[in-house]
């Protein structure tokens, strides 16, 4: 296996993990940083360590969040910025706006609206008034944000008046407990009693709202996770999961005060929320935040234009930037950018080695969940990184590989190479507490003292994890276990691929055999011999016991908002069944019905 080796001479600055052993071997919870001290003894809140400590002194003046548009100007991008001092005024005005209409600690404040500021000043201020903050996708539509809404038992809701109109208004009634709806383009506030002009409160607002006195164990943060079947999944999450994401914002993003970041996840999603709002602002660096859809030329002008250095993507993203051609960034430089990684879904090898060839530096892949609030197991900087791994547990992080048996009870898998169900010992400080009004369904995830991840894996002799598939998704096929990530990442690796999704289809004799959908990039034509010669990439590359025995080519593939391929929405399609929680679909393209039968 190629290993892309790291030595100090790839090193733009020295990493912040450097020794993993001896961190790992040294490392306590209870010893990390406490930036929440000064709110005084037992107390926590998120939005104090992101922007109260850094709203007075030497930090105010730092720019917290620049916010990029497409403009007119030499590079075709708007730019404004908003300081750690006014981001912190701000956050103050909302808590007081909130208190004045008798909202509480306690109470859940859920937004609808695009990267805007208001979005970041609305999550800040409801975090510092105690109340319980829930980010919704701004694309979905009205039947999942009438969903979340209901089951959140929304108090707040913070939108625009065009979202208030589409997809909330005609439902009002339907919600009994949302009490206030701001909508941020409503100057004049004469809405009447359905909503009320974000900035006219804001504006009557005083400017010293003091924190609620939170504590760790204070529910803070609501994220929303759609299961296979049945209604979504909202996983709660407390103030104390600020440790987690000063940690891992240190260790796996290697976050230094001087870096420019940008996370390109949208804080409707987990992400977003922890890597694209609250990480970068407890190590007080500067965020970007594009206000646009993806565009592979502008990505790449923000890049450069903005001096981008750790920059946290998705691998969908990666992909459709390899799609688009290495000669579009090779007319862009990124002399400042040190450090590119990536989380969603696994990423492949390709992609890997793509970033080292066309952006001077490898992806670092890593893996967590909604549930687990912060990354687990990542590649970081001073890492060896073997292409298609996601890397080794972070100190504090504890992971193994486990058999479910039958009665409930799980069996841990010390042999390396072993496929089996990833397990994590529960103790982070972002751990979720909770499914919202699911407590049987909470208590399911554990067993045996571990929690189990429904991530299928395996561990190799060096302590690196690979992802295999989810637990239903992966494929018995006469008596092989076969991981779907293994095959699309195979056929990714063929020069006319964009993307690929595997599923399993009822065989009688084998059981399951494995159906490829593939997309292709620009220039290549979905015809016979193209799906012979995929056919035989495959098969040389993985054996006839684990290649695709049918590949159809598909215009698109459909993926949740946050970018995940939705391989048992294809199987649902495939087989006739029922598609379940559709909500977070991006796109539903099908496949063709062209196919080859080998």
């Amino acid at each position: 296996m190629t290993v892309i080796h790291k030595t100090a001479q790839d090193w733009r600055v020295t990493p912040n993990l450097v020794d993993y052993e001896k961190t790992c071997a040294t490392f306590d919870w209870a010893a990390a940083p406490n930036l929440c001290a000064e709110m005084g003894p037992g107390l926590c809140n998120i939005a104090y360590a992101a922007v109260d400590r850094h709203a007075h002194g030497p930090t105010a003046s730092r720019t917290a969040l620049r916010f990029v548009s497409e403009s007119d100007g030499d590079t075709g991008l708007s730019v404004r910025g908003l300081s750690y001092g006014e981001l912190g005024l701000l956050a103050r005005k909302f808590t007081d706006v909130l208190r004045s209409l008798d909202v509480h600690k306690g109470d859940r404040v859920f937004t609808l609206l695009g990267r805007c500021p208001e979005l970041y000043v609305a999550i800040l201020g409801a975090l510092r008034n105690g109340s319980v903050v829930s980010p919704l996708f701004s694309a979905f539509g009205p039947e999942p944000v009438a969903t979340r809404l209901s089951i959140g038992e929304a108090d707040v809701l913070i939108t625009t008046k065009a979202q208030y109109r589409k997809k909330i208004a005609g439902i009002r009634d339907q919600l009994p407990s949302l009490r206030h709806v701001f909508v941020i383009d409503d100057h004049d506030d004469d809405s009447g009693a359905q909503t009320m002009g974000f900035w006219p409160r804001m504006d009557a607002a005083g400017d010293d709202a003091p924190i609620e006195p939170t504590t760790a164990d204070d529910p803070a943060l609501l994220h929303f996770t759609s299961g296979t079947t049945g209604t979504p999944k909202g996983a709660l999450h407390v103030h104390g999961a600020v440790t987690m994401h000063y940690v891992t914002g240190r260790y796996a993003l290697d976050l230094h005060e001087d870096d420019v970041y940008w996370c390109t996840a949208d804080p409707g999603w987990v992400t977003g929320m922890s890597y694209g709002v609250i990480a970068p602002l407890l190590h007080g660096v500067t965020s970007i935040v594009d206000e646009g859809d993806f565009d592979a030329e502008r990505w790449y002008r923000i890049l450069e234009s903005q001096g981008v250095t750790v920059w946290y993507t998705a691998p969908t993203a990666i992909r459709m930037l390899i799609k688009a051609g290495a000669e579009l960034a090779a007319g862009s430089r990124f002399p400042r950018l040190r450090f590119v990684a990536s989380v969603g879904e696994p990423l492949n090898a390709e992609a890997v080695w793509w970033g080292k060839r066309v952006l001077g530096l490898p992806i670092h892949d890593n893996w967590w969940q909604t549930e687990t609030g912060g990354i687990m197991i990542a590649n970081t900087p001073a890492f060896d990184i073997k292409p298609g791994s996601m890397g080794r547990p972070l100190p504090g992080v504890h992971a193994t590989i486990v058999h479910r048996r039958d009665d409930g009870a799980v069996e841990v898998i010390d042999t390396p190479g072993v496929e089996g169900e990833l397990a994590l010992k529960p103790g982070w400080p972002s751990m979720f507490r909770g499914y919202l009004h699911q407590e049987e369904r909470y208590r399911k995830t554990f067993a045996d003292g571990l929690y189990l991840t429904g991530d299928m894996a395996k561990r190799d002799d060096d302590g690196r994890f690979w992802f295999v598939g989810r637990a239903d998704d992966v494929i018995k096929s006469a008596g092989h276990l076969i991981g779907p990530f293994e095959v699309e990442n195979a056929l990714t690796d063929h020069p006319a691929v964009a993307e690929a999704a595997v599923i399993g289809v009822p065989d009688p004799t084998v059981g399951e055999v494995v159906k490829a959908f593939v997309t292709l990039k620009d220039g290549y034509q979905p015809d016979d011999a193209l799906q012979r010669d995929l056919m035989a990439h495959a098969r040389k590359r993985l054996g006839a016991a684990v290649a695709p025995k049918t590949i159809a080519f598909a215009d698109s593939l459909p993926h949740t908002r946050s970018g995940k391929i939705m391989r048992r929405l294809l199987k649902a399609r495939e087989l006739g069944l029922p598609e379940g929680d559709t909500s977070t679909i991006e796109t539903t393209g099908s496949a063709s019905a062209t196919a080859v039968t080998r």
